[in-house]
């Protein structure tokens, strides 16, 4: 093969019907892994300016902000979710007619979505913040940031959506390209916006809606331009009711389970508000460390999903194993490396958002804590993405139900009643941070009883039940 056509093969999409299942799999996660580490960098630039250029007060603003903005967006998540499973298996069964039409109702529900979205999101911004009751100067600036978020939110459900479609055909090295883009983008904006022209908190959310409606845009381009693999345009660019239904039943488990992360995160954000400002700055630099570990996780449970779907469309159910073996492989070996990098440098990683001793003690205290989670999320995501894949969505939704709602919220209100003392009226921090890596590690166990008992399998067609 010469030169050139290994590079068309590379930036093209990814069939993973054939060929080594490893592969396929690393030409399809490694573009999606640095995807994702854009993601983050996107979100820490913000942080890291916001912290050093503003102060904690704007650090835990955004902080509190984000569970809120997360819940609004499970809408998008739910059609990203469904969208990309249907692309994997109409593709990998070589049906372009329906393909087609799954990419003009997945267009469609963007646009729909985001409108909704920016309008609902806008005008709930100030009640939604009072639910979690931050401190007054707080409250102020994450209202400021969530209601400029929204008035641009289209241009991410856009990205979010329209990249999910793309990776279910296989395509994870154009959604990367423009994230990358977008990232470099916002970081220039953010340092501008904020040091230049002094727009404090509202610049930092100018400057990320700007960056995610080109990264939106360039998906759409890309999805209209792709004439090898599917055809968009007027004639594809409307709800097809059967698949409409099909997607949102796909997608709607997927939604809810983030919704059930989102609320769950409120819920203990409130608890977190009521610990003091220093806990709330800390635990917003956590989180945006906490993106970084869970790349490897994230990554290769939506490689599973589109691994899964494209080979099931294909009826390759010898394919199956043998790369969720590869995947879980190369989640754990990834995650390992992230935790021991947290664990050696998580003094100096909580140093990049503040450098407020106290801060730095909590944030540094509960990344140790969160260590040994993450490798035990990358088992959940691998084994969760597979039964995704296979069109299984509802044991992850009841799998999260359980971790979250059950496990991680009363007990992490638990925790902070039985460490109450003189210094923590309200509880210690390691209550947040125990309760999150005991539903973790819960969540583990339960996915593994989960595929192992193969209940996910109901969902393949009958001859290909018995041979996975």
């Amino acid at each position: 093969m010469s030169t050139i056509a290994r590079i068309k093969a590379f930036f093209g999409v990814q069939d993973m019907t054939i060929g080594k299942p490893i592969t396929g799999l690393l030409k399809f996660s490694i573009p999606l892994l640095i995807g994702n580490l854009a993601q983050q960098l996107y979100n820490t630039v913000d942080s890291i300016v916001v912290g050093r250029y503003i102060g904690d007060t704007a650090l835990a603003a955004v902080g509190t902000a984000g569970p809120i903005l997360n819940l609004l967006l499970v809408l998008f998540m739910g059609v990203a979710t469904g969208a990309s499973i249907l692309s994997a298996q109409y593709f990998g069964a070589k049906d372009r007619a329906t393909l087609n039409k799954v990419v003009g109702c997945a267009i469609v529900l963007t646009f729909a979505s985001g409108i909704l979205m920016m309008i609902i999101g806008y005008f709930a911004s100030p009640t939604l913040i009072a639910m979690v009751d931050p401190p007054e100067n707080v409250a102020i600036g994450a209202v400021t940031y969530l209601q400029i978020i929204f008035i641009g939110i289209l241009g991410g459900a856009m990205y979010n959506i329209l990249s999910g479609v793309l990776r279910g055909l296989g395509d994870s090295v154009f959604p990367l390209f423009y994230l990358i883009l977008a990232s470099l983008l916002n970081i220039v904006l953010d340092i501008l916006f904020v040091s230049r022209f002094n727009m404090g908190i509202a610049g930092v959310a100018w400057a990320t809606i700007i960056a995610q409606g080109i990264s939106g845009a360039l998906c759409l381009i890309r999805l209209c331009t792709m004439r090898s693999v599917c055809d968009v345009n007027w004639k594809t660019l409307h709800p097809d009711k059967r698949l409409t239904i099909q997607l949102c039943r796909l997608g709607l488990p997927a939604g809810i389970t983030q919704a059930i992360f989102s609320m769950s995160a409120i819920v203990v954000q409130g608890l977190t508000n009521s610990m003091g400002e220093a806990m709330i700055a800390a635990n917003t630099a956590i989180m945006r460390v906490d993106g970084f570990a869970m790349m490897p996780n994230f990554t290769f449970g939506t490689a599973a999903t589109t691994f899964v779907g494209q080979n099931i469309g294909a009826r390759r159910a010898d394919r199956i194993r043998q790369g969720n073996k590869s995947l879980l492989a190369l989640a754990l070996s990834c995650s390992t490396v992230l935790v021991a990098c947290i664990l050696l440098f998580g003094h100096q990683l909580m140093g990049m958002f503040t450098s407020t001793p106290e801060t730095l003690a909590i944030g540094t205290s509960g990344l140790r804590w969160l260590a040994l989670g993450y490798i035990c999320f990358s088992v959940s995501q691998v084994l969760q993405g597979n039964m995704r894949g296979a069109g299984e969505t509802m044991i992850p939704m009841w799998i999260s139900i359980i971790t979250t709602v059950v496990l991680r919220m009363p007990l992490a209100y638990a925790l902070a009643w039985l460490t109450r003392s003189e210094l923590h009226p309200n509880g210690a921090p390691v209550a947040i941070f125990a309760s999150l890596l005991i539903s973790w590690i819960f969540g583990m166990i339960l996915s593994v009883i989960a595929y192992w008992m193969g209940l996910w399998r109901r969902k393949l067609p009958e001859d290909m039940r018995n041979a996975i």
